[in-house]
Formats: structure tokens, sequence, C-alpha cells
């Protein structure tokens, strides 16, 4: 059987489909648009049907419904459980896109839209590859999925789901397409994540907007307190100020830290693509490790007072940012949570008023690469891409994952195909169309690999 050829045959069918998911607008993160989170999981449902699965159906949580559906091959099989969610980012700044991002469209040999890679793309991927291994003979294991709705808000619900149906989720190992390869041309499977933890700053000054002339100097500015806090959080050499910050960090191995020279790395192209001068980070790391192995701290938003069109001198009331760490094995996002609430409590000025709210968070997570279902992905990608993948820390989060170990007992395999030019959680997210299909190819062979009998 030809992979290739089956994806050639079914061009429109595929891109049709894709296109029904990328159409319809799960923001997770907003409100309104609930009843889209609902209308998705129910095309998703139809397309597992439509792909060869026995069962589908949508099921409730505390938050957004799942997607359920399973189909078994042998009572005597091992069991894939496929993880992926259908909700996106927002779409703001929307005057950046080059067009609608629920809109799909193919350009330049790629797929653009909002979801295109995270996640719909990349989920799209696996129930091609389970169609395509189920109709030609090439499946050797029972596959259940579980696509959820919220993992962009840090999957609220999904925890409790998992506790609730364990027995439903049973399984001898999950496959994840959520991660990225280091290049197009380089393929590697990502074997670490890192955790998170997210929150939200108010810092209040006086009860009302003030007449910056009047009272400037006099009082306290928000904005003005927020920045100076954020802004001694790193020290000169790029490290957390935060008491016991580092208590549980990982120190990894020299032998590790030399596997990831191996990554094909060109530093001014980096910077080239990026647009910058100069790169930051931790004294003592290379690039490559600030963004695998060393835990961060980054503001992802912050407003307050007079941001509209002209001037208005104004001594804001209020102050605002939303916070970030990435963290990495060992450290506890909880922990992290309470000793930054109580660094920034305790630096906090008089002058002002401060509130910390937790939003979401998970752990780290590390998976073996002697694992049978780790070798069936590598013998996937090296018949996808035409060389052997390497072994790869990456420094985004998953925090589902590191609880699927928890609950559920088992180990995950990130199994992606993003790039890092694919722009997720930013406008113009996009995908190329030949990552789909050796995407296709390398999940089918998994699936022909595992459950082998030797």
């Amino acid at each position: 059987m030809n992979t290739r050829q089956y994806i050639k045959d079914n061009n429109e069918r595929f891109k049709e489909e894709l296109f029904s998911l990328i159409r319809i607008p799960s923001i997770s993160a907003l409100p309104g648009h609930k009843q889209d989170m609902v209308a998705c999981a129910e095309r998703w449902k139809e397309l597992l049907l439509a792909a060869g699965a026995d069962n589908a159906e949508i099921m409730p949580t505390t938050a957004n419904p799942v997607v359920f559906a399973q189909k078994t091959i042998s009572p005597d099989a091992p069991t894939v459980l496929v993880y992926g969610h259908y909700d996106v980012m927002p779409i703001e700044p929307l005057d950046l896109w080059k067009s609608d991002p629920f809109e799909p469209v193919i350009r330049d040999g790629h797929l653009w839209g909002r979801g295109a890679d995270d996640d719909k793309g990349q989920s799209f991927i696996q129930v091609k590859a389970f169609e395509i291994a189920l109709k030609h003979n090439l499946l050797k294991c029972n596959v259940k999925f579980l696509f959820e709705g919220g993992e962009e808000i840090g999957s609220p619900g999904i925890e409790e789901f998992c506790e609730k149906h364990k027995e439903l989720l049973k399984a001898d190992v999950i496959l994840v397409s959520d991660t990225s390869m280091v290049g197009p041309d380089t393929p590697s499977i990502t074997t670490g994540l890192r955790g998170l933890a997210y929150w939200e700053i108010e810092v209040t000054g006086p009860n009302r907007d003030l007449h910056s002339g009047i009272f400037g100097g006099a009082v306290a500015n928000p904005i003005n307190v927020l920045c100076k806090m954020l802004g001694e959080i790193l020290d000169n050499d790029g490290r957390i100020t935060v008491p016991g910050f580092y208590d549980e960090v990982e120190e990894v191995s020299a032998k590790e830290r030399a596997m990831l020279t191996a990554v094909p790395y060109d530093e001014n192209k980096y910077k080239k693509a990026l647009d910058v001068e100069e790169l930051a980070g931790e004294k003592g790391y290379s690039t490559l490790e600030h963004t695998a192995i060393r835990p961060t701290f980054d503001i992802c938003g912050i407003w307050g007072g007079y941001t509209g069109e002209g001037s208005k001198t104004v001594l804001p009331s209020k102050a605002y940012a939303k916070v970030s760490c990435r963290l990495v094995p060992h450290q506890n996002h909880d922990k992290i949570s309470r000793l930054f609430i109580d660094y920034i409590k305790k630096t906090a000025p008089r002058s002002v008023k401060v509130k910390i709210t937790p939003m979401h968070g998970g752990e780290s997570y590390v998976c073996p690469i002697d694992l049978p279902a780790y070798k069936a992905a590598e013998a996937g990608y090296a018949l996808a891409f035409g060389k052997q993948p390497l072994a790869v820390r990456r420094g985004g989060s998953i925090p589902i994952i590191a609880s699927f170990e928890k609950v559920l007992g088992i180990k995950s395999i990130l199994m992606g195909f993003g790039l890092e030019s694919d722009a997720t959680h930013s406008p113009n997210e996009n995908f190329p169309v030949q990552m789909f299909e050796n995407g296709i190819v390398a999940v089918v062979e998994f699936y022909n690999r595992y459950g082998d009998k030797e």
C-alpha cells in the first residue's frame, strides 16, 4: 500500500474535511464561543466515525466537552490512546493576519488559518493516518481518541474526567501530535516538555484616575510600581530572583547537554528569522539550553492607564500584567506559584495594593526513549523523512501530559510535526502542506510497527 498515493487520491476530501474544522472559531479563552466549542466537537465526532471508529461520542466535563472514540482490533492487542485538542488561541491582533484566520486558504505551499498546526492540523494527521492504516490492514493495535476543548486554557476539567473514566481510557501508551520538530529536514521527537505556572497581577493605587500634574510625584503610580517589581524578577545574569525558585531545578547531565549540540543550529539565521540583533538568556547556557532545559520568567501582557489615540496626562488607578514561568523537571507548579505570590506581596510597597490570581499550570514531562512505542515512532519518522529522528527536549508545555501519567499511569509519545515557522499562537498561523503528508506517512508506519508480534 502506498500511503502517499492514497493521500494524493483523497486530497480534495482531506482538504475540505480539515477546512471544515478550521472554519469553526473554537476559541476556549472567550466565553462567547461556547457554542463553537460544541460545534467543533460535533464535527470531530463525525470525522472520527467516517474514518472508521467503532463508536464516537461527546462527553461532558466541568468545562468544555471531550470527544471520545475507539476502534477495537483485538482484545489481545495493545491499545493506543490518541490525544489532541480542538480549541484554538484568540486571533488578536487581527490586523496582522494576511487572510481571514477562520477562512483557511492554501498559499505558497502552506495552509493558513488559526488551528492549521495547533492542534486541528496535527490532530487531523492522526485521524487520517488511522483511516489509512485501518483501510489497508496495517493497524496492529486498538486505538482510542480523546480530543479536548480546553488545552489552551490549561485543560480545566480533564484531570477530573480522567479520574472518573480510568477504565474507559485504559491504554498502553498515549500518542500526541501537538509538538514541533527541529526543522523540516531535521526530524525530531520531543522527549521532554517544560511545566508552566501562570498568574494575573492587579496593582491598585489611588481610588480613581488622577490628574498627573496635580498628583504626580506625591501618589504612587501603579504602572510604575508594577514595572519596577517585575523588572527586578530577573537579575543581570538572567536568573530568577524569587527565593527558593531553583531549589528543585534538575541539573541536566553533561551527556544530555552534549546531545543538544547535535541539533542543527545557526545563531545568525535564528536572529535573522526573528529580526533581533542580540539574544538573551541565563548566563552559562546556550540558546538551545535556554529553550529546552532551563526555567524562564516572562511578562506575557501588561496594561493600564490611557492607551488610546493622542495624549491624556493621567495617573492611573490600576495596572495589570499577565506573567508566566516555564518550569523544568522536579519543579512543582503549585509550589512555584506560592513562592511567586509570596515574593510579589513581600516586595510590593505599601503605597499600592496587590492582588495576584493564579491562572493555570502544569508539571514538566520526560519520555523514555527505550519504549516499544518510541521505537515504532522512530521507524515512522525514518520512513517519512528518510533519516533517523533526533531525541530533543522542547521548551513548550502541555500540562495535561503530566496529569495523564499521574492519573492513568501511562507514558506519552510526543509525535509532533510542527515547525517554529508555523506561528502557532500568533497571527498568520500556518502549516506546510508537505508536513501533512510526511506526518501521515510517519503515523501510518507507527501503526504498522506498534503491536506487531516480534
